[in-house]
C-alpha cells in the first residue's frame, strides 16, 4: 500500500507493507472441522498485502484432493503460489504464499533434510510508487532442534548477500530462548518484539511463541505495528500480522 503525503511543493510517497504469517494446519480447526473458508475469512478481515501459509495440501486425499493454495487465492482475491515439501496421500504437502501484487518470480529453496524434507518458499514482488522489489520467504522449520538449526544456518547463508530487502515469515518451531532464534539474532536479523501478547501456539491455550516475522538490519524497514491475532478456532496456531514501512534509500532519491 502506498500513501501520498504533501511536504511543501513536493509529494513524498510512504509505502507500508502488511505481512501475515499463518500456519493453518491444512484448514483443520480446533473443533476438528476442515474448513478453508474460515481461514480465508480470517485473512480477508486482516487485509494483508502478503501471506505466508504453512501446512498446505495440494491434491491430498485427507483434504478432498483440492489445491488449497489456489482455493485460498480465489477466496481472498490474491495471487497464490505453492511450494511442495514432499509427496503425500496422492498429492503434495508444503507451504504457500498469497499476494495482492503479482509475483515477479518465485523459488522453492531446498533446506537440509531431516525426517521430512523442508523448503523455503521465496517470492519477489514489487511494492510502492515508484515500484521497488522485495523478497518475502515463507518458513516452516522442522520439529527437531538439530534439523531446525541446520535449516536456519542454510537460510542465513542463502540471504546473507541478497540485493533486495528480505522478510522471513512463518512457523520456526522455535521459542525465543532456542538456538535457532539466538542464531538469527547473532547473525543480525531483526526480530520485532510482539509485546505482552506474544504466544502463538496452541491457539486455544497459547503457551509458546514459535511463529515469527523477521528481516535483516540493513534492509530499509521500520515497524509500524505487530500483532498476534486472538483467533482460537480456525487453526492450532495464531496468526502473526506485521505492518512495515518501506523507507526511502539513497538509491531511491
Amino acid at each position: 500500500m502506498a500513501v501520498r503525503s504533501q511536504s511543501g511543493d513536493s509529494a513524498r510517497v510512504t509505502t507500508t507493507i502488511t505481512i501475515l504469517a499463518y500456519n493453518i494446519r491444512h484448514g483443520l480447526g480446533n473443533d476438528s472441522i476442515l474448513d478453508l473458508e474460515r481461514a480465508a475469512r480470517v485473512i480477508n478481515a486482516l487485509d494483508p498485502d502478503l501471506v505466508t501459509l504453512q501446512e498446505i495440501d495440494s491434491a491430498v486425499e485427507r483434504t478432498g484432493g483440492v489445491d488449497q493454495a489456489m482455493v485460498l487465492g480465489e477466496l481472498t482475491g490474491m495471487n497464490s503460489v505453492f511450494g511442495a515439501f514432499f509427496d503425500y496421500q496422492g498429492g503434495r504437502y508444503g507451504m504457500a504464499v498469497l499476494s495482492k501484487r503479482p509475483f515477479a518470480t518465485s523459488e522453492n529453496h531446498r533446506l537440509p533434510d531431516g525426517l521430512e524434507p523442508r523448503t523455503a518458499l521465496a517470492v519477489n514482488v514489487e511494492v510502492g510508487d515508484p515500484a521497488r522489489p522485495i523478497t518475502v520467504v515463507g518458513i516452516h522449520l522442522y520439529a527437531t532442534a538439530e534439523e531446525r538449526l541446520a535449516q536456519a544456518k542454510r537460510l542465513i547463508e542463502i540471504y546473507r548477500d541478497a540485493k533486495t530487502p528480505i522478510i522471513l515469515a512463518g512457523d520456526f518451531n522455535s521459542t525465543p530462548d532456542s538456538e535457532v532464534i539466538d542464531l538469527f539474532s547473532r547473525s543480525g536479523w531483526h526480530i520485532p518484539d510482539k509485546g505482552e501478547d506474544r504466544l502463538t501456539f496452541r491457539s486455544d491455550d497459547p503457551r509458546r511463541e514459535i511463529d515469527y516475522i523477521m528481516y535483516r538490519p540493513e534492509d530499509p524497514f521500520e515497524v509500524v505495528e505487530l500483532d498476534v491475532i486472538d483467533e482460537p478456532l480456525v487453526s492450532d496456531h495464531r496468526p502473526v500480522l506485521l505492518q512495515l514501512r518501506l523507507l526511502e534509500t539513497d538509491h531511491d532519491k
